[in-house]
């Protein structure tokens, strides 16, 4: 069986980079076109959540794994405010990716409707592991993400209606 990309299928999904300080903004711009394998110039406007930072979004399509690269490539800048979505494929879950300063990085499966999906693993896990209601409360939290959605969501807010670039992988 071989495997090369061409062979794997195809996703796409979504980078938002939701703050950059102006100076690292050309580095995010070379690190997704590393990980994307195509130039890359990103649509910058100012982010009102977070005076003097910028904020961009792209859609991109790719083989399968692509969102994982795209994140191991934006993790080199500890700063970034950032999520990535790649949506499931044939015999492939979709995943998102959050990352927030002082947070660091947070990753799901997600179904095709783009909600977080918990394994039964995950859950046999916690409810063997939790002690008492507040414990298996807080651990469903870090599993659905909270924590980041609430360090991202105005950041997200702030973003709406901005500008969209389109990429699409080579090979």
């Amino acid at each position: 069986m071989s495997t090369r990309g061409s062979d794997r299928g195809h996703t796409a999904g979504v980078v938002y980079v939701h703050s950059s300080p102006s100076a690292v903004c050309p580095h995010v711009e070379w690190a997704i076109s590393g990980a994307l394998g195509i130039r890359t110039e990103l649509r910058w406007t100012a982010q009102p959540a977070a005076p003097g930072q910028l904020r961009a979004e792209c859609n991109w399509t790719g083989e399968p794994g692509t969102g994982a690269r795209l994140v191991t490539a934006l993790r080199a800048w500890p700063m970034l405010r950032f999520e990535v979505t790649e949506d499931p494929s044939p015999g492939e879950d979709g995943q998102r990716f959050c990352h927030a300063p002082g947070l660091g990085l947070w990753r799901a499966c997600t179904s095709a409707n783009g909600d977080i999906v918990v394994s039964e693993d995950q859950l046999r896990t916690l409810a063997a592991n939790a002690k008492g209601p507040e414990a298996f409360a807080h651990r469903v939290d870090q599993l659905l993400g909270a924590a980041w959605d609430d360090a991202l969501e105005p950041f997200r807010r702030a973003g709406d209606g901005a500008p969209v670039t389109w990429l699409h992988r080579v090979g």
